[in-house]
Protein backbone atom coordinates (compact mmCIF):
# COMPACT_ATOMS: atom_id res chain seq x y z
CA UNK A 1 0.00 0.00 0.00
CA UNK A 2 3.13 2.17 0.61
CA UNK A 3 2.98 5.19 -2.24
CA UNK A 4 -0.79 4.54 -3.22
CA UNK A 5 -3.63 6.44 -2.45
CA UNK A 6 -5.50 4.31 0.65
CA UNK A 7 -8.29 3.09 0.29
CA UNK A 8 -10.24 3.87 4.13
CA UNK A 9 -8.98 5.84 6.54
CA UNK A 10 -9.51 4.75 10.32
CA UNK A 11 -9.90 8.45 12.50
CA UNK A 12 -10.75 7.88 16.67
CA UNK A 13 -13.47 10.09 18.00
CA UNK A 14 -13.53 12.91 20.08
CA UNK A 15 -15.16 11.20 22.84
CA UNK A 16 -12.73 8.45 23.19
CA UNK A 17 -11.05 10.17 26.39
CA UNK A 18 -13.93 10.87 28.07
CA UNK A 19 -15.37 7.14 27.81
CA UNK A 20 -11.83 5.95 29.21
CA UNK A 21 -11.76 8.22 32.04
CA UNK A 22 -15.37 7.31 32.85
CA UNK A 23 -15.78 3.51 32.47
CA UNK A 24 -13.49 2.64 35.77
CA UNK A 25 -15.96 5.23 37.68
CA UNK A 26 -18.92 3.75 36.68
CA UNK A 27 -17.37 0.14 37.38
CA UNK A 28 -16.35 1.28 40.83
CA UNK A 29 -20.29 2.48 41.20
CA UNK A 30 -21.33 -1.07 39.88
CA UNK A 31 -18.88 -2.94 42.31
CA UNK A 32 -19.93 -1.37 45.33
CA UNK A 33 -23.43 -1.57 44.83
CA UNK A 34 -22.84 -5.29 44.13
CA UNK A 35 -21.24 -5.41 47.70
CA UNK A 36 -23.99 -3.62 49.16
CA UNK A 37 -26.41 -6.16 47.84
CA UNK A 38 -24.05 -8.91 49.02
CA UNK A 39 -23.75 -7.52 53.01
CA UNK A 40 -27.54 -7.41 52.86
CA UNK A 41 -27.82 -10.69 51.88
CA UNK A 42 -25.61 -12.08 54.59
CA UNK A 43 -27.06 -10.34 57.07
CA UNK A 44 -31.05 -10.03 56.25
CA UNK A 45 -33.24 -9.63 58.74
CA UNK A 46 -36.59 -11.26 57.51
CA UNK A 47 -37.82 -13.35 54.44
CA UNK A 48 -39.24 -10.54 52.45
CA UNK A 49 -35.74 -8.40 52.59
CA UNK A 50 -34.05 -11.60 51.46
CA UNK A 51 -36.21 -11.90 48.58
CA UNK A 52 -35.82 -8.48 47.28
CA UNK A 53 -32.06 -7.48 47.94
CA UNK A 54 -31.98 -11.04 46.07
CA UNK A 55 -33.80 -9.54 43.21
CA UNK A 56 -31.93 -6.50 42.84
CA UNK A 57 -29.00 -8.09 42.81
CA UNK A 58 -29.78 -10.36 40.36
CA UNK A 59 -31.20 -7.74 38.23
CA UNK A 60 -27.90 -5.25 38.90
CA UNK A 61 -26.04 -8.48 37.96
CA UNK A 62 -27.98 -8.67 34.42
CA UNK A 63 -27.49 -4.80 33.80
CA UNK A 64 -23.99 -4.73 34.77
CA UNK A 65 -23.40 -7.49 32.37
CA UNK A 66 -24.76 -5.82 29.82
CA UNK A 67 -22.96 -2.56 30.35
CA UNK A 68 -19.89 -4.79 30.28
CA UNK A 69 -20.59 -6.11 26.59
CA UNK A 70 -20.71 -2.58 25.49
CA UNK A 71 -17.32 -1.08 26.73
CA UNK A 72 -15.77 -2.92 23.23
CA UNK A 73 -17.47 -0.44 21.24
CA UNK A 74 -16.96 2.91 23.71
CA UNK A 75 -13.15 2.06 24.40
CA UNK A 76 -12.00 3.31 20.75
CA UNK A 77 -14.84 4.51 19.19
CA UNK A 78 -13.90 5.05 15.25
CA UNK A 79 -15.05 6.62 12.60
CA UNK A 80 -14.37 5.46 8.98
CA UNK A 81 -13.95 7.01 5.66
CA UNK A 82 -14.20 4.89 2.36
CA UNK A 83 -12.41 5.61 -1.12
CA UNK A 84 -13.81 3.46 -3.31
CA UNK A 85 -12.49 5.50 -6.58
CA UNK A 86 -9.24 4.79 -5.37
CA UNK A 87 -9.40 0.95 -5.61
CA UNK A 88 -7.92 1.19 -9.63
CA UNK A 89 -4.81 2.62 -8.73
CA UNK A 90 -4.20 -0.48 -5.99
CA UNK A 91 -5.28 -3.32 -8.46
CA UNK A 92 -6.34 -3.87 -12.17
CA UNK A 93 -10.10 -4.56 -12.43
CA UNK A 94 -9.59 -7.71 -13.64
CA UNK A 95 -7.89 -8.61 -10.45
CA UNK A 96 -10.98 -7.34 -8.62
CA UNK A 97 -12.29 -10.51 -6.32
CA UNK A 98 -15.72 -12.30 -7.55
CA UNK A 99 -18.55 -11.51 -5.51
CA UNK A 100 -21.94 -13.03 -4.57
CA UNK A 101 -24.77 -10.94 -3.34
CA UNK A 102 -27.96 -13.26 -1.86
CA UNK A 103 -30.99 -11.01 -2.12
CA UNK A 104 -33.13 -12.80 0.49
CA UNK A 105 -37.41 -12.21 0.44
CA UNK A 106 -40.24 -14.48 1.96
CA UNK A 107 -43.48 -12.59 1.65
CA UNK A 108 -44.16 -10.54 -1.18
CA UNK A 109 -47.18 -8.52 0.58
CA UNK A 110 -44.37 -7.97 3.65
CA UNK A 111 -42.07 -7.26 1.60
CA UNK A 112 -42.95 -5.84 -1.76
CA UNK A 113 -41.55 -7.11 -5.13
CA UNK A 114 -40.93 -3.86 -6.48
CA UNK A 115 -38.24 -3.58 -3.23
CA UNK A 116 -36.85 -7.27 -3.91
CA UNK A 117 -36.52 -5.70 -8.12
CA UNK A 118 -34.80 -2.55 -6.91
CA UNK A 119 -32.57 -4.08 -4.34
CA UNK A 120 -31.77 -6.74 -7.18
CA UNK A 121 -30.67 -4.07 -10.00
CA UNK A 122 -29.36 -1.61 -7.54
CA UNK A 123 -26.78 -4.60 -7.04
CA UNK A 124 -26.49 -5.31 -10.63
CA UNK A 125 -25.75 -1.39 -11.07
CA UNK A 126 -22.89 -1.07 -9.04
CA UNK A 127 -19.59 0.30 -11.07
CA UNK A 128 -17.67 -3.39 -10.74
CA UNK A 129 -16.72 -5.42 -13.79
CA UNK A 130 -20.15 -7.55 -14.53
CA UNK A 131 -18.40 -10.75 -15.23
CA UNK A 132 -17.16 -11.23 -11.55
CA UNK A 133 -20.56 -9.81 -9.72
CA UNK A 134 -23.50 -12.88 -9.20
CA UNK A 135 -26.86 -12.05 -7.72
CA UNK A 136 -28.90 -14.63 -6.60
CA UNK A 137 -32.35 -13.83 -4.99
CA UNK A 138 -34.01 -16.51 -2.35
CA UNK A 139 -37.74 -16.20 -2.24
CA UNK A 140 -38.97 -18.83 0.72
CA UNK A 141 -42.47 -18.29 0.01
CA UNK A 142 -42.24 -19.36 -3.94
CA UNK A 143 -44.26 -16.43 -4.89
CA UNK A 144 -45.75 -16.18 -8.38
CA UNK A 145 -45.07 -12.70 -7.57
CA UNK A 146 -42.33 -12.08 -7.21
CA UNK A 147 -40.87 -14.49 -9.94
CA UNK A 148 -43.38 -12.30 -12.32
CA UNK A 149 -41.53 -9.23 -10.82
CA UNK A 150 -37.62 -10.67 -11.61
CA UNK A 151 -38.69 -11.41 -14.96
CA UNK A 152 -39.53 -8.02 -15.98
CA UNK A 153 -36.67 -6.43 -14.07
CA UNK A 154 -34.49 -8.64 -15.95
CA UNK A 155 -35.85 -7.18 -19.44
CA UNK A 156 -35.32 -3.49 -17.75
CA UNK A 157 -32.26 -4.36 -16.84
CA UNK A 158 -31.43 -4.27 -20.39
CA UNK A 159 -31.89 -0.66 -20.85
CA UNK A 160 -31.26 0.94 -17.08
CA UNK A 161 -28.27 -0.97 -16.17
CA UNK A 162 -26.25 1.04 -19.88
CA UNK A 163 -28.34 3.76 -18.92
CA UNK A 164 -26.58 3.76 -15.74
CA UNK A 165 -23.44 3.95 -16.87
CA UNK A 166 -23.00 6.20 -19.60
CA UNK A 167 -24.80 8.85 -17.62
CA UNK A 168 -22.43 7.85 -14.25
CA UNK A 169 -25.75 7.58 -12.55
CA UNK A 170 -24.92 7.28 -8.37
CA UNK A 171 -28.12 6.74 -7.02
CA UNK A 172 -28.71 3.28 -9.02
CA UNK A 173 -32.16 2.13 -7.76
CA UNK A 174 -34.67 3.16 -10.40
CA UNK A 175 -37.44 4.07 -7.65
CA UNK A 176 -35.35 6.10 -5.48
CA UNK A 177 -33.67 7.75 -8.88
CA UNK A 178 -36.87 8.55 -10.31
CA UNK A 179 -38.37 10.01 -7.01
CA UNK A 180 -35.34 12.61 -6.94
CA UNK A 181 -36.38 14.86 -9.36
CA UNK A 182 -33.12 14.13 -11.92
CA UNK A 183 -32.65 15.74 -15.14
CA UNK A 184 -34.74 14.34 -17.29
CA UNK A 185 -34.41 13.65 -20.78
CA UNK A 186 -35.92 11.68 -23.69
CA UNK A 187 -34.10 8.09 -22.52
CA UNK A 188 -35.24 8.99 -18.69
CA UNK A 189 -38.95 9.33 -19.78
CA UNK A 190 -38.62 6.13 -21.72
CA UNK A 191 -37.29 3.98 -18.62
CA UNK A 192 -39.46 5.84 -16.46
CA UNK A 193 -42.90 5.05 -18.27
CA UNK A 194 -41.28 1.52 -18.15
CA UNK A 195 -41.42 1.63 -14.39
CA UNK A 196 -45.21 2.64 -14.00
CA UNK A 197 -46.38 0.20 -16.67
CA UNK A 198 -44.53 -2.64 -13.94
CA UNK A 199 -45.79 -1.07 -11.23
CA UNK A 200 -49.25 -1.06 -12.40
CA UNK A 201 -49.13 -4.73 -13.31
CA UNK A 202 -48.06 -5.02 -10.30
CA UNK A 203 -51.06 -3.70 -8.89
CA UNK A 204 -53.11 -5.75 -11.09
CA UNK A 205 -51.52 -9.36 -9.90
CA UNK A 206 -51.53 -7.95 -6.41
CA UNK A 207 -55.82 -7.56 -6.28
CA UNK A 208 -56.03 -10.61 -8.86
CA UNK A 209 -54.11 -12.69 -6.09
CA UNK A 210 -56.21 -11.35 -3.02
CA UNK A 211 -59.53 -11.86 -4.42
CA UNK A 212 -58.36 -15.07 -5.96
CA UNK A 213 -57.61 -16.03 -1.67
CA UNK A 214 -60.91 -14.33 -0.51
CA UNK A 215 -62.70 -16.66 -2.82
CA UNK A 216 -61.00 -19.97 -1.89
CA UNK A 217 -61.76 -18.77 1.96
Amino acid sequence: MDGHTPLHTVKSMPHTLFNRLFAPIYACAILGLLYHHARNLLFFTSLISFSITLVLLISDLVLAFMWINTQALRMYPVCREQFPESLEKVMKRSEYPNLDVFICTADPYKEPPISVVNTALSVMAYDYPTEKISVYVSDDGGSALTFFALMEAAKFASCWLPFCKENNITERSAEAYFESRQPCSLETEKIKCYTVLIALMRDILLSLSSKSLSFLF
